[in-house]
C-alpha cells in the first residue's frame, strides 16, 4: 500500500511539474501562436496538412522560423505531427474560427500584454501601472479610449462589443415602453442605435465622459439621441434629473466596490420616484461554461494593470450587496440574457 501511495504521489508530482512548465513559458507560447497567425502558418496548415519544407516554400519563410514555431505549436497542442506532416488540431482551429477565442486573444495581445508585467506593482499601488507606460498622467484608460493606437483601440472595442451587443435587442424589448431612457456609460452608442432603429422618436440620453461624447457625437446613426457629459465619479451632482429607466450595461464592473456604491447612490439622488435602474453584468458565478468563467475572471487582471487598478468582474451576490447598500432594491432578475449568460437586475428606489 505504501509503495502504491509513493507511485501515485510521484505521478502527481510529475504531472504538476509539467503543468508548471506550461505556466512558466505561457507568455512565450502565447506570442508564438500570435506569430503563427500573423505569418499565416496556421491558416496554411488548416488548408492542407503540410511538411516544414512545404511551408517554407509556400510562405517564403526561412527554415528557422518554420521549424521553431512548429515545435512550439506541437508542444502546445495547436498542431499534430504525423511523420513530418503537420495537421491542425481542434485547439488550433479555435484560433482561426472561434469568435470568442479570436476576440479574447487579440484583446490580451493588443491591449493587455505590454502592461501585464506591471501587474504586481498595480496591485501594490492600486493603480494601472501598465497604462502609465503609455499615458503617465492618466489615472484610468477610459478617457484615452478614443486616442489608443489603431490596433489597440480596434481590439478594445471588439472585446467590449462582442460580449454585450447581442443583449441589446432583448433589453430594448424590456425597456421599450419607458418614456425616457438614460444610458450611463454609453460607450459607442450601440444600445442607442438599437433603440432608434426600432423607434426613431425614442427619448434616450447617453451619459458618458466628455472625451467619449466628443468622439461619438457626430455618428449619423445616433441622430435623435441626446448627450450628457459627466464624470460619474465626480463629487459634483452632475447628472440630469432622471426618470423612466436607467441602463448601466457592463459598466459597473469598471469600478471598485466603493466606487459602485458611490455611483448607485448618485443615480438614486438624481432619480425621481418610480425610476427603474437596470444593471447588466456577466456575473462570474452565473456562467454555464467553464471557458466563459475562465475568461471572465481573467478579465479582472486587465482592470488591474491597464484600466484602473481597482475593479474586477463580480459575482451576483457581490453586486446584490452593493445595490442594497445604495438605497435600491431588486424587483426583477433576468437570467441568461444574450449569448453569454448576462444577468439583468431591475431595481427601484427604496420607499
Amino acid at each position: 500500500m505504501e509503495v502504491a501511495r509513493k507511485r501515485s504521489h510521484k505521478k502527481e508530482l510529475i504531472s504538476a511539474l509539467t503543468e508548471a512548465q506550461k505556466l512558466a513559458f505561457a507568455p512565450l507560447t502565447f506570442q508564438a501562436v500570435a506569430a503563427m497567425l500573423e505569418l499565416g502558418i496556421l491558416k496554411e496548415i488548416d488548408k492542407t496538412p503540410s511538411s516544414a519544407e512545404d511551408l517554407i516554400k509556400c510562405l517564403n519563410r526561412d527554415e528557422y522560423t518554420i521549424s521553431t514555431l512548429l515545435e512550439i505549436a506541437e508542444a502546445a497542442g495547436v498542431v499534430e505531427n504525423n511523420s513530418g506532416v503537420f495537421a491542425i488540431t481542434h485547439l488550433g482551429r479555435t484560433f482561426l474560427y472561434d469568435e470568442m477565442t479570436r476576440v479574447n486573444f487579440n484583446f490580451v495581445k493588443d491591449v493587455c500584454y505590454k502592461g501585464a508585467d506591471e501587474l504586481c506593482a498595480s496591485f501594490v499601488n492600486s493603480r494601472p501601472e501598465g497604462l502609465k507606460k503609455m499615458y503617465p498622467d492618466s489615472k484610468t484608460i477610459y478617457p484615452k479610449i478614443s486616442e489608443l493606437p489603431d490596433e489597440m483601440r480596434k481590439s478594445w472595442y471588439e472585446f467590449d462589443h462582442y460580449y454585450s451587443d447581442n443583449c441589446f435587442e432583448i433589453i430594448y424589448r424590456i425597456l421599450e415602453r419607458e418614456e425616457k431612457i438614460f444610458d450611463i456609460g454609453a460607450n459607442t452608442g450601440k444600445f442607442e442605435k438599437v433603440c432608434l432603429k426600432h423607434n426613431p422618436h425614442c427619448d434616450i440620453t447617453m451619459i458618458d465622459l466628455d472625451e467619449n461624447i466628443k468622439f461619438i457625437k457626430n455618428d449619423t446613426e445616433l441622430r435623435g439621441a441626446k448627450f450628457h457629459k459627466a464624470d460619474i465619479l465626480s463629487e459634483e451632482e452632475n447628472l440630469p434629473e432622471i426618470s423612466g429607466a436607467v441602463l448601466m450595461s457592463q459598466f459597473l464592473d469598471c469600478f471598485s466596490k466603493e466606487q459602485i456604491e458611490f455611483i448607485l447612490k448618485k443615480v438614486v439622488r438624481a432619480s425621481i420616484k418610480g425610476t427603474k435602474v437596470f444593471i447588466l453584468e456577466p456575473f462570474t458565478d452565473k456562467q454555464k461554461f467553464a471557458a466563459a468563467k475562465y475568461a471572465l475572471i481573467h478579465t479582472s487582471l486587465y482592470f488591474t494593470c491597464m484600466a484602473n487598478g481597482c475593479s474586477k468582474m463580480y459575482t451576483e451576490k457581490e453586486m446584490r450587496d452593493l445595490v442594497e447598500k445604495s438605497g435600491l432594491k431588486i424587483v426583477n432578475v433576468y437570467d441568461g440574457v444574450g449569448a453569454h449568460d448576462y444577468t439583468l437586475l431591475e431595481c427601484v428606489k427604496n420607499d
